[in-house]
């Protein structure tokens, strides 16, 4: 079932599982304020019998990026290009970024598991877009970058954290400072990626990721999922006490359900 089909994003449902996909090949699926909305649209969108949610893009390649027509003085049609938000108001610019990280932000909700499956470039945005995701599930043919700093930006679409969180400071500060391609390889060992496959692989691993993800109770997952998100800023006391009480909704929900 197609829930939603514009500027270049999809969202199809079946059963328990959505797809959200860019839907842009010819541009390798470059990214404009409008494909930001619907991603947002679509995370609106979705039915609350989905648990996970797959992200994937059309083409040899997941996301280039940033259309680079936001760096040309007219921009977007009907888009205040990046040259008119540097000569605006600061809270006009800060209102319309926080507008476009909402196509990034609700990927990690508790209630769905998001798995990426990235092939080919995944480039700036399309880096933050694959970070945003729970889970990534990559190409061997994969080449993240975060191109931003080599245009006088920042990675300024919510990468910047799960990045640092994934491998850690000093390899996030160089990746973003140097904008270099990280590979399938090092995707994998260093943890930016949960599995690495054969590019005629990817969708059957992903369907498989995510009947293994379903096939327990839900609200176990959703439970477990907001005990890890969570475990970075808890102290271990803390953490122990959020296990108890989560623990403690679980055995309670079980015993009722037993009566």
């Amino acid at each position: 079932m197609t829930l939603l089909d514009k500027d270049g994003v999809r969202l199809t449902v079946d059963d328990a599982v959505a797809t959200v996909t860019l839907t842009n090949p010819a541009k390798r699926n470059a990214q404009s304020p409008a494909l930001w909305r619907a991603l947002a649209e679509a995370g609106q969108q979705l039915p609350g019998s989905v648990r996970v949610v797959v992200l994937r893009g059309e083409g040899k390649s997941f996301s280039a990026g940033l259309d680079r027509q936001a760096f040309t003085p007219e921009g977007f049609p009907g888009e205040p290009s990046f040259l008119d938000m540097g000569r605006g108001p600061e809270h006009d610019m800060d209102a319309l970024i926080a507008e476009y990280q909402e196509a990034f932000t609700w990927w990690r909700r508790n209630d769905i598991v998001s798995i990426a499956a990235v092939q080919g470039h995944a480039i700036g945005a399309g880096f933050q877009l694959a970070l945003a995701c729970d889970l990534r599930v990559v190409a061997q043919d994969v080449q993240f970058a975060m191109r931003e700093t080599s245009l006088g930006l920042v990675p300024d679409l919510t990468g910047t954290k799960p990045l640092v969180h994934l491998v850690g400071y000093a390899r996030a500060l160089e990746i973003c400072a140097t904008g270099r391609y990280v590979h399938a390889e090092e995707a994998e060992r260093t943890g930016l990626a949960n599995l690495v496959v054969p590019g005629d692989q990817l969708d059957g691993a992903v369907a498989d990721l995510a009947a293994a993800l379903t096939a327990a109770p839900r609200d176990a997952v959703i439970e477990t999922k907001a005990l890890l998100a969570g475990a970075a800023a808890r102290t271990l006391d803390e953490q122990r006490a959020a296990e108890r009480a989560a623990q403690g909704r679980r055995l309670r929900d079980l015993a009722g359900a037993g009566e």
